[in-house]
């Protein structure tokens, strides 16, 4: 077993071979950063300033934020778990995505104010949506292109 010196940042060898955040990932980490300020700042105001109104929707929306944070970290983190923790994290992204905004369309008085997830993301140019099955692409064509 040969064993590999970290690079001049100090990232281990596995992590500098596997970086998620070129070509393509750098515009899937520029936009889950743009969803990252979005979805918490208007969570953050929601809920401090009218919490009572839509208590499930702005949790939703700080759900979100929370969920766009990690898969922003994760993709600079880079790396095989890295990879496979923001895969995970799409993956459950896209449910939500997909279950509330059914669950908008299905049963409007549920949702009093919309959520980042609403309608599929309308509110948000459907870059909720879309964003996910992107980003899982780009994740899987990730690891094939790592090298063994």
């Amino acid at each position: 077993m040969t064993v590999t010196e970290p690079d001049e940042n100090g990232a281990p060898a596995d992590r500098r071979a596997q970086k998620l955040i070129t070509g393509p990932g750098i515009l899937l980490l520029w936009l889950y950063g743009v969803m990252v300020v979005g979805a918490v700042s208007r969570s953050a105001v929601q809920i401090s300033t009218d919490f009572g109104r839509a208590p499930l929707a702005y949790s939703l929306s700080a759900l979100a934020g929370l969920v766009y944070g990690f898969i922003t970290y994760s993709l600079v983190r880079g790396g095989d778990t890295a990879r496979r923790a923001a895969l995970v994290c799409c993956a459950a992204e896209l449910v939500g995505v997909l279950g509330v905004g059914a669950w908008t369309l299905a049963e409007p008085s549920a949702f009093p104010d919309a959520t980042v997830w609403s309608d599929f993301g309308m509110g948000y140019l459907f870059i909720p949506v879309i964003l996910p099955v992107t980003a899982i692409f780009w994740l899987r064509r990730a690891r094939r292109a790592a090298p063994r």
